[in-house]
């Protein structure tokens, strides 16, 4: 049982603090978790892997993540009268406190400061194209400083203290991403298959193309990243015995999943089809016209991203205000929090500034962080801590995709 003190601080941490969340609020917040500014490098990753390939791994990426985001949902209270409300929760629950512990949070962190860094990155990068198309003949801005004015909007609402008092930006956040999503597609569309079009491997080398075709798939397991903060979003809903939070949960899930389907792949063939291996990584730098409709794609985005950032950082703040107040034992309240959080806003914007390239390493990251706690790690709880009987179609499905993943293959021989 939890004393009084531990209760109250329960009360105060970011995931644990409001339980009356409604079946919406997870489907916008899905939304605007998993349908980020990776929607726009689709139409990149389908030139680096092809027609077939493209189309099978856009496909079996959202059935696999689907089934995966559903095991989250279902495992949140696998334990009568207790919530995993956070991902490591989760982790320990399977493999111990310690072991869990050290599987879980590492990725995690790496998926959710990683995301944050990306969309400041994306964040300026959009305000200073909307600056170039509205104004055209206006002095050159240096992007580091539309990343300033980006990140300024975060030190504000990052004091917002919970994800129910950021559903207003998370409902705009998703609006956005279809808008600009069909704007892409749509504009595509409209500009049609350009004239030298060609859609053979951008490499001209066999060890390049091998190369590409690996980041493209970490590209798309970037687009899949909402599995990271799953559980906490479901933590934000009311649940009895007679009414679990895993039906509403999942309500909104299969709600986000339609939308995700109708910004992903539109976005992804059209694009493709319309520029092929021409394409850039970010499909609306590809489209420079019609001016005004380009400039407010872009304006959409950075109001998306506003509300992604949030998204992942929530957890992040979680942790670290856990560790203050639980470990240090420094006393709960605002001043910590507003210290807290403005340094990691502040070393977001600075990693953001330094390395502006840092969405290239997507590719990176997304192999070593997104893809397993996207695809791998909820296969192996469920293998875990349900045990399947063997051959079932349960243990099959989640050995099967398990076992495509090195560190995770080796916790298979564990739990085996």
């Amino acid at each position: 049982m939890q004393t009084e003190k531990e209760k109250s601080i329960d009360d105060w941490l970011p995931i644990t603090s409001s339980r009356n969340a409604k079946w919406w609020y997870s489907a916008f917040h899905n939304v605007t978790a998993m349908v980020g500014a990776g929607v726009l490098s689709l139409p990149f990753a389908m030139s680096e892997l092809g027609w077939g390939p493209g189309v099978a791994v856009l496909v079996v990426s959202w059935i696999v993540t689907l089934y995966t985001l559903w095991q989250m949902v279902e495992m949140h209270e696998m334990v009568p009268g207790k919530r995993f409300d956070r991902y490591h929760e989760l982790g320990q629950h399977a493999f111990g406190d310690k072991l869990g512990l050290w599987i879980v949070v590492p990725q995690q962190l790496v998926v959710e400061v990683g995301v944050d860094i990306v969309y400041m990155v994306t964040g300026g990068k959009s305000l200073k194209k909307f600056h170039e198309l509205v104004c055209p003949g206006c002095t050159p801005i240096r992007q580091t400083y539309f990343i300033i004015i980006f990140g300024s909007s975060h030190l504000v609402l990052s004091q917002l203290p919970n994800f129910n008092s950021i559903s207003g930006v998370s409902l705009a956040a998703a609006v956005m991403s279809l808008s600009y999503s069909t704007i892409a597609w749509g504009a595509s569309a409209d500009r049609g298959k350009q004239a030298d079009v060609e859609y053979g491997y951008r490499a001209s080398s066999t060890a390049g193309t091998v190369f590409n075709f690996l980041s493209a798939l970490g590209n798309v397991a970037f687009a899949y990243a909402g599995h990271n903060v799953v559980l906490e979003i479901q933590a934000t809903m009311p649940s009895t015995p007679e009414k679990p939070s895993k039906k509403p949960m999942w309500k909104g899930v299969i709600v986000a999943y339609v939308v995700v389907a109708l910004c992903y792949f539109p976005v992804a063939l059209v694009g493709y089809w319309a520029f092929g291996n021409g394409v850039k990584d970010n499909i609306l730098i590809t489209l420079d016209k019609p001016r005004w409709l380009i400039a407010m794609a872009n304006m959409f985005v950075v109001v998306h991203v506003i509300g992604s950032y949030q998204i992942y950082a929530m957890p992040v703040f979680d942790m670290m205000e856990t560790v203050l107040v639980k470990k240090l034992h420094f006393p709960p309240g605002l001043t910590l929090r507003l210290i807290a959080r403005t340094v990691y806003v502040a070393f977001t914007m600075f990693i953001a500034i330094t390395f502006p390239f840092f969405g290239g390493l997507l590719g990176f990251f997304g192999g070593f962080a997104f893809a397993p706690t996207t695809y791998f790690l909820p296969c192996t709880f469920w293998l875990a801590i349900y045990k399947p009987r063997r051959f079932s179609f349960s243990w099959i499905a989640n050995w099967v995709i398990t076992k495509h993943n090195l560190p995770t293959s080796s916790l298979l021989r564990v739990i085996s």
